[in-house]
């Protein structure tokens, strides 16, 4: 078995973030609205309940492990309406800088 040219497996799927869970006059940070792109109905976010996702940022100074880019990790909670978005809570509240930005959402860990 030699080595094959074969490209990189990828395990995430892009997504957008929307903003925080909210009602007319309140706002609640502590859960953000993800979009994630190729997710169209309610039952097709039943496959990432439970996945991780990771909000990236690069920053000025390194951190403890010499690298530039930090991660906020979340996790989905749970189906938004009926158009694939989906609840998050991360491990830290998400800025309102992030609002329009990307994530990761990791195909792990694997409830097949």
């Amino acid at each position: 078995m030699g080595k094959q040219n074969t490209q990189p497996v990828r395990l995430y799927v892009n997504g957008a973030i929307l903003g925080y869970k909210r009602g007319l006059r309140n706002q609640y940070n502590h859960t953000s609205l993800i979009k994630i792109k190729g997710v169209d109905t309610k039952e097709e976010v039943s496959f990432y309940l439970g996945k991780k996702i990771a909000y990236i940022t690069k920053a000025s100074t390194p951190g403890k492990n010499g690298s530039k880019f930090r991660v906020n990790w979340g996790k989905v909670c749970r189906s938004h309406g009926s158009n694939g978005v989906v609840k998050c809570k991360f491990a830290r509240d998400l800025p309102p800088q992030s609002i329009g930005g990307r994530v990761r959402v990791m195909l792990y860990p694997s409830s097949v």
